[in-house]
């Protein structure tokens, strides 16, 4: 089935049937043990070598709780709106598979960590909706089979990982919506160091809860779950799938079954894997090695006052402080460190408004193209500066080509050098700033690159030009004034791009009309 066909069918189906979505995610939290032992949480070990008695289940070990993972979990509680509870408790969940060595997994049931929570996404239209949050609660990850052509092995090194998982009700209407609630939902977690919500590592998987029912009535139907989806888009076509199928099995007259679904992806279907467990098939029941949860009022207080900005309130603020569109404020708070990056380049200028814009357009356009280029992450480290660009360069180049020293495209053409210079400042952001201008007037006249505003330099140069292009000279006294833009290229490129733009445009505008 073509895209446009599937698309058309959705269409079809959507005027009669009104989907409801629910999404489990399952996130690894950053921290550098395991949850209920010292072992590393490093990804790309060699298989079976993070592991100890405690993680693997071996009989007399008990688990002892991580701390960090603990404040990490209450951190996305409190990004969530959610409510922390003072007491949760840990419990046993019974299941088979050969990758949980103890047969049960360490999870919370009916006291979880924190519950009644909200994420707010942002659809197409602009229009905001607000998603629920059920519950939020700690637990242990299970290993990994690997299956070959030779069998199955299991390497064991995420037993034991902490995650959280965040439980949504079923308030979602659409795949779309499934996809911005899931990258709404990363980014904040990113943004608070959460988790680095790497989806290829596993470090954010979900399940898809989905059931449709006729438009306009309010009784569920019966659900299906897709389950460990390791991609937003996996998840959008997943849950499209399954909205077309249990729609077209209805109309059929048969009925849906409750049960659990893998997706296929190489296929674009999703396939049964079993049936859909309850609650009491996993046996759930207090776990005995380890006491209530306790965290105090004044705990979560402490957290919640260190808590960054967060990503929407930057994003309003970057309007407002440094003249930003949405767009703009946008893509410079996606994530927290190109956001800091941002902030520190304007600190250096010190106009907020006169250079915001400027110093947002050299962020999203060189920064990030650079980084990408060198698959690195724009954000500051340390005194060094950030990887691939120090803020003060940045800010050094456009103060540069403001004033006129150099055009902004011998800055943009220089910018790229300073990578592969690896520049080190030292002292406070006005020493780094005048030692950042100064290396790059040392390269400016040592390699003549002054910026040309020496009208009669540049008179010379203009002529030249229009003398060697006579056509173009004759179409734009006829009406096409768009050879302006061509006019101005070739003199750029006389000059090696140094001359003063405005100028020769001001100058070549008088020429044209003149001769």
């Amino acid at each position: 089935m073509s895209e446009a066909t599937a698309a058309r069918g959705m269409e079809e189906i959507l005027e009669r049937w009104e989907p409801v979505i629910g999404l489990e995610v399952h996130v690894q939290l950053a921290t550098e043990s395991k949850i209920f032992c010292g072992c590393s949480t490093r990804y790309g070990a060699l298989p079976n070598t993070q592991v100890c008695p405690v993680c693997l289940g071996y009989p007399g070990t008990l688990p002892v709780l991580n701390e960090r993972a603990v404040e990490l979990a209450v951190v996305a509680a409190l990004a969530l709106g959610c409510e922390v509870h003072g007491t949760s408790v840990f419990a046993r969940k019974h299941y088979f598979y050969p990758d949980l060595p103890k047969g049960y997994q360490i999870s919370q049931y009916d006291r979880p960590l924190a519950t009644a929570g909200r994420l707010e996404i942002v659809l197409d239209d602009g229009r905001r909706k607000a998603i629920r949050i059920t519950r939020l609660h700690l637990e242990e990850d299970a290993g990994k089979s690997l299956h070959g052509p030779d069998g199955t092995r299991v390497d064991f090194n995420r037993c034991g990982t902490p995650l959280i998982e965040i439980v949504s009700e079923p308030d979602l209407a659409s795949p779309p919506e499934a996809y911005l609630y899931l990258s709404t939902l990363k980014r904040s977690l990113q943004y608070l160091d959460v988790s680095d919500c790497n989806m290829e590592e596993g470090s954010l998987r979900c399940d898809a809860n989905v059931s449709v029912r006729p438009r306009g009535t309010g009784e569920l139907g019966t659900k299906t779950e897709v389950k460990n989806v390791n991609s937003f888009r996996y998840v959008e076509d997943a849950l499209a799938y399954e909205i077309l199928r249990q729609a077209e099995a209805l109309e059929a007259g048969r009925a849906v079954v409750h049960e659990t679904l893998l997706w296929d992806s190489a296929r674009g279907v999703a396939r049964p894997m079993r049936s859909k467990e309850m609650s009491h098939d996993y046996r759930y029941f207090p776990e005995p090695d380890l006491e209530p949860l306790v965290v105090t009022a004044a705990q979560v207080e402490e957290i919640r006052s260190g808590l960054p900005e967060r990503p929407a309130t930057r994003a309003a603020r970057f309007v407002e402080e440094y003249g930003l569109p949405d767009y703009d404020a946008g893509v410079l708070t996606a994530t927290r460190g190109v956001a800091e990056y941002f902030e520190a380049v304007v600190e250096y200028l010190g106009d907020p408004k006169g250079f915001g814009k400027e110093a947002a357009n050299w962020v999203m356009g060189e920064v990030l193209k650079l980084a990408n280029e060198q698959k690195v992450e724009v954000a500051l480290k340390g005194p060094d500066g950030p990887s691939p660009l120090h803020p003060a360069d940045v800010a050094a180049y456009i103060a540069a080509a403001a004033a006129g020293k150099i055009s902004r495209t011998v800055a943009k053409e220089l910018i790229v050098e300073i990578p592969a210079e690896h520049m080190k400042y030292t002292g406070h952001p006005p020493q780094i700033f005048i030692q950042a201008t100064q290396q790059l007037a040392r390269k400016i006249e040592e390699r003549g690159l002054a910026q040309v505003s020496d009208a009669d330099a540049l008179a010379v140069e203009i002529d030249a030009v229009l003398a060697e292009h006579p056509d173009e000279v004759a179409a734009y006294r006829g009406g096409k004034e768009g050879l302006i833009g061509f006019f101005v290229g070739q003199i750029m490129r006389r000059t090696r791009g140094k001359a003063n733009p405005q100028l020769v445009n001001e100058l070549l505008r008088s020429r044209l009309v003149g001769r």
